[in-house]
């Protein structure tokens, strides 16, 4: 779904790691997404899906259900932006490094050797794993870059937790355990629960077309930052 959201509208997903299930689905999937050119902050990639962040659940009829039942999951999306080495200071001794050998897909070039690469920050608990690439050296750049991420997403998310009654009112973007959305198969419905969004278009928007829900999320973060200075809502 984001991956053709990105393509319509000319983003460049990098894939930077996939960590696969036995029943052919995959467990983890971590995504870099790139606009060409830098453009207002509220149009380019962390503007645009900042919101998509929180629990998604699906509701479905499996190929296995014999009854027909509707059965429920839920998946897990945290979105944050990309930070430059500049930006967050890590000190290198708050770091335990393991390596160990990727499983998987991937070819034998990568489960030969002990490529993959767990680092974990000891001050904040973060654990940040990558075996994708073929080079330990190459998996452990992409592992730093997410650390990166992830720690400005903690202090996003500890400095929402002590801001105003008003602005924990707002739309949430780092909250991960917040059901956001659900995905009604049976009814071909989408449902975002935070702004009352609804339309019946479930198979359009797997495709890529999310335009319309991003825009309402958009436009009620704007009506509620407003609202939290006494400005207008329209």
């Amino acid at each position: 779904m984001y991956s053709r959201y990105a393509e319509g509208r000319g983003w460049k997903v990098e894939v930077l790691d996939a960590q696969e299930t036995d029943l052919g689905g995959f467990r983890t999937v971590t995504v870099a997404v790139k606009a060409p050119s830098v453009g207002e902050p509220d149009q380019m990639p962390y503007g645009v899906l900042k919101f998509e962040g929180g629990v998604h659940r699906v509701q479905r009829v499996p190929v296995t259900e014999s009854q027909g039942r509707v059965h429920t999951s839920a998946a897990g999306v945290l979105v944050m932006p990309e930070v430059e080495e500049t930006e967050v200071e890590i000190n290198p001794d708050d770091l335990r490094i393991d390596v160990y050998r990727s499983s998987g897909p991937g070819g034998q070039g990568v489960n030969t050797t002990d490529s993959a690469v767990r680092i974990t920050h000891l001050p904040s608990g973060i654990v940040v794993s990558m075996q994708n690439e073929r080079s330990q050296l190459q998996n452990r750049e992409q592992a730093m870059r997410m650390l990166r991420a992830r720690l400005i997403a903690l202090a996003e998310e500890q400095a929402a937790s002590s801001a105003s009654a008003a602005r924990k009112s707002q739309v949430r973007t780092v909250d991960r355990s917040e059901r956001v959305r659900t995905y009604n198969f049976p009814e071909n419905r989408i449902s975002d629960h935070r702004i009352g969004f609804k339309a019946h278009n479930l198979d359009a928007v797997l495709n890529g077309e999310l335009q319309p829900v991003i825009t309402a999320l958009q436009d009620a973060d704007t009506a509620a930052r407003l609202a939290a200075v006494g400005g207008p809502a329209d």
